[in-house]
């Protein structure tokens, strides 16, 4: 079960830093005889809080199996792994908990949803203009997973998001269980034939992942966990 007030904590942290804003804090040793330090400004922005709770409301959501509060957290981890191979990884720490904010199984639209969610939230959550613009174009950039060799903070994002691939044996099958579930509405059939086509369009891919650390600890497990999976649902 994923912890929901350290997901608050990050939310917080991320956002203060991505505005350039801070918590009030007085010096915690003021010298004898002299006033206390004065507290830095209140932080001008919004709380954060209320932003978190809807973002874990829809990361809730009962639709969901595989694109829960967990998945969002893994995504986190996987971010903080990488976050040296971004330009700017509060921004892509943001993306993640926007990138699946809108899911629907049964809708294509999702990630762009998502993207305008980001659009409206985080300038009125005190984010610049040009800070908003990469979260959103970072969303955006999880419908294909392709991001441009040029592109640190995308090439980050997606393999935080697709590092499940790269799983041990046991976790890669929950995943797929999961998978399915969300797809429970998709005859057997017509899931088997769908779900394989994705598989092979991504063994055909030159490579599942950009990050240094992603091409080198991921890259062969996931092959081989693609692999398997379309194997047994074509035999």
């Amino acid at each position: 079960m994923a912890d929901l007030d350290a997901l608050r904590t990050r939310w917080s942290h991320t956002l203060h830093r991505s505005r350039g804003t801070h918590t009030p804090a007085l010096d915690p040793d003021p010298s004898p005889g002299l006033s206390p330090s004065p507290s830095p400004s209140p932080d001008p922005a919004p709380d954060p809080s209320p932003y978190a709770e809807n973002l874990l409301v829809r990361w809730s959501e009962p639709q969901r199996r595989y694109h829960t509060l967990d998945h969002l957290t893994a995504v986190l981890d996987h971010v903080d792994v990488l976050e040296k191979a971004a330009d700017d990884p509060d921004l892509v720490r943001l993306a993640a908990w926007f990138h699946d904010a809108v899911y629907r199984p049964d809708r294509s639209e999702n990630e762009e949803r998502s993207a305008r969610l980001a659009e409206h939230a985080l300038p009125e959550a005190g984010l610049s203009a040009a800070a908003t613009a990469e979260v959103a174009r970072l969303v955006r950039l999880t419908v294909t997973h392709a991001p441009a060799d040029d592109d640190p903070n995308g090439q980050v994002l997606c393999d935080a998001d697709l590092a499940i691939l790269a799983s041990p044996a046991d976790a890669y099958a929950a995943y797929t269980t999961a998978v399915r579930e969300e797809y429970a509405f998709v005859p057997p059939d017509a899931f088997r034939e769908g779900r394989a086509a994705i598989l092979r369009q991504l063994l055909d891919l030159p490579r599942l992942f950009h990050t240094p650390h992603g091409t080198r600890e991921w890259e062969g497990p996931a092959r081989h966990n693609l692999t398997n999976e379309l194997t047994l649902l074509t035999s």
